[in-house]
């Protein structure tokens, strides 16, 4: 077994990421012009939107993607969470330079790699942005009917998306992998932004502290993270039990995956995640870091499969 730690590059964004500057605000609200309503001078006196309002951030969400990935139609109800897409942007990026590591260093485009979204949500971002970004064809799961029914109306929306998403639902929100894989189906890559909270009131919490910081305002019981459901945001057992339990059930699946990943948020789950890993005899294991403002989080890769093999897949593909 094989444990590779990518030096950190603090708190930057990825060199591919469409927005590693900042917002180029007149463009985005050409692109939507209700951003506008929205677009005000900071305390420094610089434009600027409001981050604590859900409302402009997901207009200034669907802006990016109008702009920057070519998405003209993107919606989905309030209830669910918003994702930031740069962010979301930097996790496809660093995923991309994983499968050209087993590619002789050049990363693979188009669609012959297929990838599994766990946990795809009603705004089908991580497949949006590697279908736009990179021309690969995406699994998406989910455990809730009407999220997934959110990303196939998103998908048959947008020209560019249509028959590259495939929505798949998990009707056993314990499992992760089984009743989604098929024995013949053949995944390069599996992503994964795990549930965060171990409990809907350590959720809420979250939410006020994240209000706080971004308008000074104290809310008793805030919409949880500018929108998510509970099933977004909440698994017993918190993040930590949902990526072990993801580990062990990767085990049947080594032969039909490259590469499983995950985010982790929480750097005090690392050392359990590692050792279960290790437990479980995988081929490799990689650590690579990831910043995005003031925050820094990361990704844990692992594969089954040693160099070689890693190799023969890639020309196989």
């Amino acid at each position: 077994m094989h444990v590779t730690k990518r030096p950190q590059d603090k708190a930057r964004l990825h060199p591919r990421n469409k927005n590693r500057e900042r917002y180029d605000l007149p463009a985005l609200m050409t692109a939507i012009p209700d951003l506008k309503n929205y677009v005000r001078p900071n305390k420094f006196g610089v434009q600027s939107i409001d981050f604590s309002n859900s409302v402009a951030i997901k207009l200034l969400n669907k802006a990016l993607l109008h702009h920057y990935y070519g998405i003209t139609d993107w919606d989905f109800p309030d209830e669910n969470l918003c994702p930031p897409i740069p962010g979301r942007a930097d996790y496809l990026h660093h995923m991309a330079d994983l499968l050209g590591e087993s590619n002789s260093g050049t990363i693979p485009i188009g669609g012959n790699i297929s990838c599994l979204d766990v946990g795809m949500g009603a705004s089908c971002i991580y497949p949006i942005i590697g279908v736009t970004e990179y021309g690969w064809q995406f699994i998406g799961s989910d455990t809730n009917p009407k999220s997934l029914g959110s990303a196939q109306q998103i998908i048959n929306s947008n020209a560019a998306l249509k028959g590259k998403i495939e929505c798949r639902l998990q009707e056993n929100p314990r499992l992760i992998f089984q009743g989604i894989l098929n024995a013949s189906d053949t995944i390069d890559l599996v992503l994964c932004n795990p549930p965060f909270h171990a409990s809907i009131e350590e959720a809420q919490k979250g939410t006020r502290r994240k209000i706080k910081n971004l308008s000074g305002k104290k809310v008793k019981t805030p919409a949880l993270n500018f929108g998510g459901l509970y099933s977004e945001l909440v698994y017993e057992g918190g993040e930590s039990k949902f990526i072990q339990n993801m580990i062990w059930e990767s085990r049947k699946y080594a032969k039909n995956c490259l590469w499983f990943t995950t985010l982790v948020s929480k750097q005090s789950n690392l050392t359990r995640i590692h050792k279960l890993l290790e437990q479980i005899e995988a081929a490799e294991i990689k650590e690579i870091p990831m910043g995005t403002g003031n925050k820094t989080t990361r990704i844990v890769a692992w594969t089954f499969l040693f160099k070689e093999e890693q190799t023969a897949w890639a020309k196989a593909r």
